[in-house]
């Protein structure tokens, strides 16, 4: 059982394929390549956290409909686009608007939507994992988007997120 990470899908959102350079020819093509991208990756048994900006001009059926398709046990971190529908999928297991987790090697997590200048536990080794930036934020140390957009389209692991984190550092 594997725990993921992603953010900003703005599943049934137009607008995401411009303004973020999405390379998609519709929205439907967009939500199935998501869709088929999250299953790729992401088993039944697997956790997924989505840190905000599931679907935008969605009705809560529709939202319901892909959030029923996507693998994994769903926690939703809620963010600026999240409103009370999606709030109260029924396909989430929790929703909450920030969350502190230990990595599978007791790395401190700290989840929010929104990128922090600090956070707690931040000299003791913790990273924030955060979206809302589409990639357009230079982050800080132990600090990374896990928003779509940045990603391939598709959720990742910490061990992926540490490991581009630690190449990244290493070509500096």
């Amino acid at each position: 059982m594997a725990v993921y990470f992603t953010s900003d899908s703005h599943f049934g959102h137009g607008g995401a394929m411009g303004r973020f350079k999405r390379p998609f020819g519709s929205v439907a093509e967009m939500d199935e390549a998501m869709i088929s991208r999250w299953n790729e990756v992401v088993g039944p048994e697997d956790t997924v956290w989505h840190l905000g900006d599931f679907a935008i001009r969605r009705s809560a059926a529709a939202m319901a409909a892909i959030l029923d398709r996507l693998n994994g046990t769903k926690h939703l971190i809620y963010g600026n686009n999240d409103g009370p529908d999606t709030l109260a999928l029924a396909g989430w297991t929790s929703v909450a608007g920030y969350a502190e987790l230990t990595a599978e090697d007791g790395t401190g997590l700290v989840l929010c939507h929104y990128a922090f200048r600090t956070w707690n536990g931040m000299y003791k080794g913790a990273w924030n994992l955060h979206g809302h930036s589409h990639g357009a934020l230079k982050g800080m140390t132990r600090q990374v988007d896990v928003g779509v957009d940045v990603w391939d389209f598709r959720p990742v692991t910490f061990a992926q997120i540490r490991d581009r984190f630690t190449r990244r550092r290493v070509r500096a």
